[in-house]
């Protein structure tokens, strides 16, 4: 029993190391290739893993070329917005559909749901048109306007709060809280793991949003990371190694934000049950 048992376990290390390699070895490549020459970087030839001479020219080119403190601050502040925005409303809306009755609610959630079964591209007309309209293209809050609310954000606190027991309602009534009171103070604190798991899927998902940032910005003083990443392939040939460089510098916010918030980003994805 004990053999098998360890047999057991040695398999699962083997599968999880193997995994551990395949997610690495992407990244060791884009750091390797930063540092090569164009030839080098896209030579067929299967061996030619590491630089024969490291090379920094690529890093050199891509800040001539890039305003890398614009495009960080751009990208902070486009995620900090959609975060707070995300948060805020699905908090909200998640307490109403969870714990409120009101009429046409079981409509409204349908819609959210349907929401989420569609995919996010259909509504990029209908968001850039609105957009336009009020004249906001070209800013940060053009960039957080398809996030100011959020089908997923909702779902995910709506379910939350159903796990929470009825008696902590019955009991903060008993004790005159309205229903602001009830949701502010008793409530809403018991989700912050929810909370937390949402702002971390946001947080993401808004970092490599590439699409809708590059459609609504086209001022090159308002472009996030992504977009600006995007311009370094050329139509006719790329430089490699400095569409690394770029890349590997484009992944310093997210690895310090990621050290700073370590445990907070293990706390909410456990919490959640998502997938990044």
């Amino acid at each position: 029993m004990s053999l098998k048992k360890n047999k057991t376990t040695i398999l699962i290390h083997l599968i999880l190391i193997g995994m551990t390699v395949i997610m690495v070895v992407p990244f060791v490549w884009m750091v390797l290739t930063a540092f090569k020459t164009n030839a080098e970087a896209t030579s067929v030839d299967p061996f030619v893993i590491f630089p024969d001479t490291w090379q920094t020219e690529a890093f050199t080119a891509v800040f001539q070329n890039m305003d890398f403190v614009r495009l960080y601050v751009n990208t902070l502040l486009f995620m900090a917005g959609r975060i707070a925005f995300a948060v805020l409303t699905a908090t909200m809306a998640g307490y109403a559909f969870a714990r409120l009755e009101f009429k046409g609610k079981n409509i409204a959630f349908a819609l959210v749901l349907f929401q989420m079964m569609v995919p996010g591209q259909i509504f990029i007309i209908p968001q850039f048109l609105m957009v336009t309209r009020l004249n906001l293209q070209n800013t940060i809050f053009a960039l957080i306007f398809p996030g100011l609310v959020t089908a997923f954000g909702t779902f995910l606190l709506t379910q939350s709060y159903k796990s929470l027991p009825k008696d902590l309602e019955e009991a903060a009534k008993i004790d005159g809280c309205n229903i602001g009171q009830t949701f502010l103070f008793i409530m809403a604190p018991l989700t912050r793991s929810a909370m937390v798991a949402l702002g971390i899927f946001t947080a993401i998902f808004a970092y490599k949003d590439l699409m809708w940032p590059m459609i609504v910005n086209t001022d090159t003083n308002m472009q996030t990371l992504s977009p600006a990443l995007a311009t370094i392939q050329g139509q006719f040939g790329t430089q490699f190694p400095e569409l690394m460089a770029a890349s590997l510098i484009a992944c310093i916010p997210m690895v310090i934000i990621y050290l700073i918030f370590q445990k907070q980003f293990i706390e909410g994805i456990s919490t959640s049950g998502g997938k990044l």
